[in-house]
């Protein structure tokens, strides 16, 4: 499993099994066409899509054109190309991976994460834009409780579950995790990893579900410390774990 530098900040996610190719969210065509270049016979035949924006969809047109890989997508949202669409409940076979769709709204109306298990392996979650490393996506088109409900269907999953996310945000999440959980020793312990792995060049993902747990305050809604802190920022005392996630978010969406 490999994630591939895309634009700024994305990663695209491989998955080889043998000489077949699994890529998630290929923003960028070009970048998977030539990852695939560097080993003869690897061959592109299944592309997941968690959700619709430009900078997991770019590349399917030429991947497709160019492989002939079949898409799996988000039955709710329109791709730019044909797609096999999927949705909470269904099942996808690729290789020795069997994968489960989850539907995990709130980034966007329609966003599905893919969860897999093949022998011998690590579990391994491809949560697109919902579920970042210290962090969530945006609210650009669901609700505090959509993403609520999602972000909680994710950290049922075993808790040794690699997080493949779509977006090298970590530190900066941790940054304001920080500032919302100063205490947090974990978190400063993880921050330290972060930082040395960016210094080095390298990916700071996958995370994992337990590592998230503890870490990332937006599936931390209930900690007494998360509450605490978020009250004190907004001067409003959340009622619940979906209040604290919405000023929690109000409040990331602000923070430079």
């Amino acid at each position: 499993m490999t994630p591939l530098p895309a634009f700024s900040d994305n990663y695209i996610w491989v998955l080889q099994h043998g000489q077949q190719v699994l890529a998630v969210d290929p923003g960028d065509g070009q970048c998977v066409l030539q990852w695939l270049s560097r080993e003869p016979g690897r061959r592109l035949d299944a592309i997941l899509v968690t959700h619709h924006h430009a900078d997991h969809t770019g590349g399917l047109s030429l991947l497709v054109q160019s492989t002939g890989a079949r898409v799996y997508g988000p039955a709710r949202e329109t791709l730019p190309v044909d797609c096999i669409p999927v949705q909470q409940g269904d099942g996808i076979v690729w290789g020795n991976w069997q994968w489960q769709v989850l539907d995990v709204p709130g980034h966007t109306a329609g966003h599905v994460a893919y969860w897999g298990v093949a022998p011998g392996q690590t579990p391994v979650l491809f949560s697109g834009d919902t579920l970042f490393s210290g962090g969530c996506g945006r609210l650009f088109e669901g609700t505090p409780s959509q993403m609520q409900d999602s972000l909680q269907r994710l950290a049922r999953l075993p808790a040794h579950t690699r997080v493949c996310c779509a977006h090298e945000y970590t530190l900066s999440n941790l940054r304001f995790a920080a500032v919302v959980e100063p205490d947090n020793l974990a978190l400063a312990r993880h921050t330290q990893h972060c930082r040395t792995r960016r210094e080095q060049g390298l990916p700071t993902l996958p995370s994992s579900i337990e590592l998230e747990q503890q870490i990332n305050p937006f599936l931390r809604c209930h900690a007494p410390a998360v509450r605490a802190a978020v009250a004190h920022h907004s001067g409003q005392s959340p009622q619940d774990d979906v209040q604290t996630l919405a000023l929690l978010r109000e409040w990331k969406n602000g923070f430079q």
